[in-house]
């Protein structure tokens, strides 16, 4: 048993899940659930509000993706820390999470103990990935410079499909319905996956690679 009661606020746009989780963690005296949310946004206001030891963040949310939620929490400063706890493990979820700020990596499939184990080790600051998630990470280190490319997520096409139609942050931060601190994250992101470092050059590696089709 911990010596201290770890406060959590879980973030996901199914009832049932939420509903499943709640109830599970309500079983151990080491939890208390202070709230959920169902997107992203609404996942940095009551982050901002009650102030959880840890954040349940799911990835994939209409309203308000999970990747720019983390960063927000980043850029402010929150002393929340984040367990991603999704369904999707590909490079293209998970790079992006972890270079947001999320302290760790779960998958849904986790058993209960492990999921615990997890809260508890990100409560701490400690990183935790899934074994299937690190298996990944450790395969992608290992693997020679060159010989892999990163996909783009698909927020990160939809920011460089604006920018190769000229389009300034401000209005894709508009068009998208996110700030333009996270246009910029999404920008550097999509930089190193593409090995850039300007707009024009990202758009004409996309079209090089057929990332936004013919040119």
């Amino acid at each position: 048993m911990t010596e201290r009661t770890i406060t959590l606020l879980i973030v996901d746009d199914h009832p049932v899940v939420r509903d499943g989780l709640r109830g599970m963690f309500d079983t151990s005296p080491d939890f208390s659930v202070l709230g959920e949310a169902t997107d992203g946004v609404e996942a940095v206001a009551l982050t901002d509000r009650l102030d959880p030891d840890v954040v349940l963040m799911d990835l994939r949310m209409p309203g308000g993706g999970g990747v720019e939620a983390i960063a927000e929490l980043t850029r402010r400063g929150a002393r929340s820390r984040v367990l991603v706890l999704t369904t999707y493990d590909t490079d293209s979820d998970t790079l992006p999470a972890i270079e947001a700020g999320a302290t760790g990596y779960l998958l849904k499939d986790a058993p209960r103990e492990e999921l615990f184990a997890a809260v508890r080790a990100a409560a701490e600051g400690r990183s935790v990935l899934s074994p299937a998630v690190a298996s990944r990470l450790v395969h992608r280190v290992r693997t020679p410079q060159g010989s892999t490319r990163t996909p783009l997520s698909s927020r990160e096409r939809e920011v460089l499909a604006l920018v190769a139609k000229g389009t300034p942050n401000r209005e894709i931060a508009r068009l998208l319905f996110i700030s333009e601190a996270t246009v910029k994250t999404h920008l550097t992101h999509l930089y190193a996956k593409l090995a850039v470092t300007d707009r024009a050059a990202a758009v004409a590696t996309a079209y090089e690679r057929g990332i936004l089709g013919g040119p």
